[in-house]
């Protein structure tokens, strides 16, 4: 079994619960209300700037050029590709980009991100791919179970883009090769190292629903 496939079953209780999730059901069904939506934009694009940053620790803490590259093409790929779709929705519900950075981070958000960059200080890539990889990896399963599942809603619905970009060949492809990566660099582990990395995937993952918890309460935002 690989890495990655021993990673998925340590958390698979917790992946097959998202699907269940009010709030990707409502994307799904293009009942979720927008307001709820823009709220949980806000507080993604906040994410992905710490997200990103992660990213970067991992470049610092590469051993080798190839996985420099990779953390240095992830960190990239969020700046200028993942963020377009926020952006895209954000400025049609009328948000000024020059002013999202000033909102609070929810409780929830900002927990999840200190963790992931606690992680990235005290470990090294392995430790950083573990917690970086369920969010990739989950929002991929997530569009592609919602594009499977859904296919009746989608056409018309205020969110096809969203599931359409977590859905897509491209984002597939990136996250394909990210479960590469984590079996090239995560073989040969001791039963202590292989341990360590599933509680962090795990812990990450339980974060990521708490995101979704987050969403769906439309908690109020305010600026810094």
């Amino acid at each position: 079994m690989l890495f990655t496939e021993r990673l998925f079953e340590g958390s698979k209780d917790i992946w097959e619960s998202y699907l269940e999730h009010p709030f990707l059901k409502e994307i799904g069904e293009g009942t979720l209300d927008k307001e709820k939506f823009r709220k949980y934009l806000i507080q993604d694009y906040l994410y992905l700037k710490e997200y990103t940053k992660v990213y970067c620790m991992g470049v610092v803490k590469s051993n080798t050029i190839r996985e420099m590259n990779m953390f240095y093409e992830g960190a990239d790929g969020i700046l200028n590709d993942e963020t377009a779709n926020h952006i895209s929705y954000l400025k049609g519900f009328g948000e000024n980009m020059d002013e999202i950075e000033k909102y609070e981070y929810h409780k929830n958000n900002e927990s999840y991100t200190s963790y992931m960059k606690n992680v990235s200080l005290a470990g090294g890539a392995k430790e950083i791919i573990s917690v970086i990889l369920p969010c990739t990896w989950s929002y991929n399963y997530i569009g592609l179970k919602l594009k499977e599942n859904y296919k009746d809603c989608i056409e018309d619905s205020f969110y096809k883009s969203w599931i359409e970009a977590y859905s897509s060949e491209g984002y597939t492809k990136f996250t394909n090769e990210w479960i590469d990566f984590t079996n090239e660099i995560c073989k040969d582990l001791s039963e202590e190292e292989e341990r360590n990395l599933i509680s962090i995937f795990r812990k990450a993952s339980i974060y990521e629903m708490d995101f979704w918890h987050m969403a769906y309460e439309g908690s109020e935002l305010a600026y810094v």
